[in-house]
């Protein structure tokens, strides 16, 4: 079993079909790259071999962390003069714009920054890799959907759901802390109390999904992906809902370290992945992993997932400079509410 925190390297096999003509090339590359990422270990081992086949003349390793993990690690590191990673893949941009500001990042140009559909760093200093969605979620073998939230604000204030509703702990997670920060900003603080008053447990997204098929839970705030990989890999009927209030849609990015603070100082292998990841054929494999593609004009969503385009169409948004300013506040006003209750 995986730990919270563990270096993977790019070794295991990715059974997936064959691939298409490599997006970018490795000739001339060589060396090591460490990659910071709060990427599931099971998705990070799904891409590696494809990883391997692109690039054989560099050593690509991944450190694996929550974000709290990897942003602690990094903050460590920065006191000490020097980072352990040359690149990183985070939850959410709001992270991105904090080590911008401290000067850690190298601008990079990629030539597939003109397909990309959501929002980047126009200077090259971050890009969208792979789009995470927060959904609620619930199994219809267990409870009917007309009898269950399907709202955010219901998931928060229906009082037939209280003690049955399951979220992730947006003091570890990134995609989490976004979700209360655009929540924060849809329904003031309040919202936070009134998921203390649910008595909603906070709590591993396996778990919840585990409550969720025994009928303990009613209803959890989960990740898209988490209830599509599921529903293909375990043939769960678990079934996503996209909240009538809007879905919390969340763009990851990748961005690289500078020379000044980078473990192996090979900015242009990383450039070479940053364009692999973004090409079609990188995405292939971030959909294929059961998230949606950063790209216009890539043609699928994951497995069982209604397509981007509809998603988009009802959002809540996030600012990510407000999440960047307020994240202490943020968690340290959803422990009061919520995990201290």
């Amino acid at each position: 079993m995986l730990s919270c925190a563990v270096l993977i390297a790019c070794t295991s096999l990715f059974a997936g079909g064959a691939q298409e003509a490599p997006a970018a090339s490795a000739s001339g590359l060589s060396g090591k790259i460490m990659i910071y990422t709060s990427m599931y270990p099971d998705v990070i081992e799904m891409i590696d071999e494809t990883l391997e086949k692109v690039f054989p003349t560099v050593d690509i390793e991944f450190f694996y962390g929550g974000t709290g993990t990897i942003q602690a690690k990094v903050a460590a590191e920065i006191a000490s003069g020097k980072l352990g990673c040359d690149m990183l893949m985070v939850a959410d941009p709001s992270y991105s714009i904090d080590l911008l500001a401290q000067g850690v990042l190298a601008p990079i140009q990629v030539a597939s920054s003109s397909k990309l559909g959501f929002e980047y760093d126009k200077d090259g200093y971050w890009y969208p890799v792979r789009i995470s969605n927060m959904v609620l979620a619930y199994n219809p073998e267990k409870y009917k959907k007309s009898e269950i939230p399907n709202s955010f604000r219901d998931f928060a204030y229906d009082a037939s759901v209280a003690g049955a509703t399951s979220m992730s702990n947006p003091l570890t997670s990134g995609t989490a802390l976004a979700t209360i920060s655009a929540l924060r900003d849809k329904y003031g603080f309040e919202y936070f109390d009134a998921l203390g008053k649910q008595k909603v447990k906070v709590e591993s997204g396996s778990v919840a999904l585990t409550k969720l098929e025994t009928g303990e839970c009613k209803v959890i705030m989960i990740l898209e992906e988490s209830v599509l990989q599921k529903r293909e890999l375990d043939g769960s009927v678990i079934e996503v809902i996209y909240p009538t209030d809007g879905t919390i849609n969340v763009p990851s990015p990748i961005m690289s370290i500078n020379d000044q603070w980078s473990a192996n100082k090979n900015l242009n292998a990383a450039e070479a992945i940053t364009e692999w990841f973004l090409s079609t054929e990188g995405q292939k494999n971030i959909v294929d992993a059961w998230m949606h593609s950063v790209r216009s004009d890539y043609p699928d969503a994951p497995y069982d997932a209604i397509p981007t385009a509809r998603i988009l169409d009802n959002i809540i948004p996030i600012h990510w400079e407000r999440t960047v300013a307020d994240r202490e506040l943020l968690r340290t006003r959803f422990q009061e509410a919520v995990t201290l209750k």
